[in-house]
């Protein structure tokens, strides 16, 4: 394994990090607040510590999709760690597994939180909050891939280890051009919705985070009830910036080049708006009753909806307290998730699309067992490789959650908190149902089902495998074996 390169880009993230914080410590100094001194002195530790980390020189710059998965991994890692620091130096969040559990959620744009009173940290703090959903959204590395070269298929085997979903495409052949246009996409879609919330009259300050939130589809609020208190106009503003950060960015891509027929040919975003205006029609009807309008029940079911479907978080209504056949379609809707090249979590519209595919495949062929027939998707076949690695996904998935299900129901509380925390985590959510529904938080777990969930909070951001791989004792044992090697045939260095 290239260790090597492993290490140089910890200490660019570690670095990049370092410069990130310096957007608190301006709010900080705008607000007059003393917590700018934390973020700064962290800042300044972050840039020192990664520069010193990824100083020393890179034997190459090509990894394959094992150094890539290691590397997205320890990155995310250093990076929660690193961004919690201020949190607990400033005494606002004063133990640190409170402060990870909170900054991972934060990095990983789940939205758990473990804050009792949100309102009661500093703008500081409430600016590092949100501006991690942003940062984790469209992912470090992949803004990396922007601005360092790297050789060969490296840059492919870094973004595949980041993107959400079962493949990686590139808009151009190029695949660092390919981050930097997904990454102007993202920021001048961020800035359109700042403005609109800044139009629709929300303050500047709360309008910045929003769009961080939304962006990333991670759901921090700076107010205890979260979307709750602005207009509807404002609400409304953000039920469409949560269902267009759900889509798949090539179809932006696609709607700059003018190919607006390639855009309604895909598949998933079909299926991906199919599923949502269902639901919205259904659960409207289904709490119709408790609402004052038929406007105000659409608005409420909107919101939910799209908050659910991509992950994001926010809420304006407290849909712990609706029919159990709307909370029913909200627990699907956690597991279903956003559009594969989107910031949104879940297991992915698509890999649903290709899961029912085969199942329709597999029927078939009990009836006409000598047809041969083929998995398509957009027009093009499913290669072997992609229908493998959905079906070994699903399963991984469906064992991580068990067994994180298991270890939380330890602690006794009922199934459906336990149930929907750790789908809430895993899928990156945040809201969950019963003692995590939208009006609590997560604060009442114990220190190791916190862990587990914040392990649940990476292994959903990163498609499971990169952090599942960086536990396999076959890596550290190779690892050792190729370092003594080195060693022995390299004695001077």
């Amino acid at each position: 394994m290239n260790g090597s390169i492993v290490r140089y880009f910890i200490g660019q993230v570690i670095r990049i990090e370092g410069i990130l914080l310096l957007l608190p410590c301006l709010v900080g100094l705008i607000y007059r607040e003393h917590e700018a001194t934390a973020y700064f002195a962290v800042a300044i530790m972050c840039m020192v510590v990664g520069t010193l980390i990824s100083l020393r020189k890179k034997k190459d710059d090509v990894f394959y999709l094992k150094e890539g998965c290691v590397t997205t991994a320890m990155c995310w890692i250093a990076l929660s760690v690193f961004g919690c620091i201020p949190f607990v130096i400033t005494g606002e969040i004063p133990n640190f597994i409170d402060a990870l559990f909170e900054t991972i959620s934060g990095f990983t744009t789940t939205g758990a939180s473990i804050l009792n009173d949100v309102e009661a940290l500093s703008h500081t703090s409430l600016m590092w909050r949100s501006f991690t959903h942003w940062v984790g959204g469209m992912g470090v590395l992949v803004f990396l891939l922007a601005i360092i070269p790297l050789t060969g298929g490296s840059n492919f085997n870094l973004m595949k280890a980041e993107s959400p979903g079962p493949t990686v495409g590139k808009l151009v052949p190029k695949m660092r051009i390919s981050a930097r246009i997904l990454y102007i996409i993202y920021f001048v879609l961020t800035v359109i919705e700042m403005v609109l919330l800044i139009i629709a009259g929300m303050p500047i300050f709360d309008a910045v985070t929003a769009a961080f939130g939304t962006a990333g589809t991670g759901g921090f609020g700076i107010k205890n009830s979260s979307i709750g208190g602005y207009s509807d106009t404002i609400q409304w503003i953000v039920t469409i910036f949560m269902l267009l950060f759900g889509v798949n960015f090539n179809a932006y891509y696609l709607l700059l080049l003018g190919q607006f027929k390639k855009i309604f040919a895909i598949e998933e975003v079909r299926v991906y708006f199919g599923i949502v205006i269902t639901s919205i029609v259904i659960i409207t009807i289904n709490i119709f009753d408790g609402c004052i309008s038929v406007f105000d029940a659409v608005t409420k079911s909107s919101f939910t909806v799209a908050s659910i479907i991509t992950t994001t978080g926010y809420s304006t209504v407290d849909f712990d307290m609706w029919p159990t056949l709307s909370k029913a379609i909200l627990v699907i809707l956690m597991f279903v998730g956003a559009c594969a090249g989107s910031t949104g979590g879940g297991i992915k519209v698509s890999r649903f699309i290709i899961l029912f595919k085969t199942f329709v495949k597999e029927s078939n062929s009990y009836i006409h067992p000598r047809s041969v027939k083929q998995i398509n998707m957009d027009g093009k076949k499913l290669d072997h490789n992609t229908l493998r690695a959905t079906n070994v996904y699903l399963i991984t998935f469906i064992t991580v959650f068990v067994i994180s299900t298991l270890i939380l129901s330890i602690e006794g509380h009922d199934l459906e908190t336990t149930f929907t925390a750790v789908a809430a985590t895993i899928n990156n959510i945040g809201p969950g149902l019963s003692l995590v529904g939208p009006t609590s938080n997560f604060s009442f777990f114990s220190p190791l089902s916190k862990i587990v969930m914040m392990f649940d909070m990476l292994a959903g951001r990163l498609e499971l495998f990169p952090l599942i791989i960086l536990l396999h004792p076959g890596l550290w044992k190779e690892a050792i074996w190729e370092k003594r090697h080195y060693r022995r045939n390299n004695p001077n260095n």
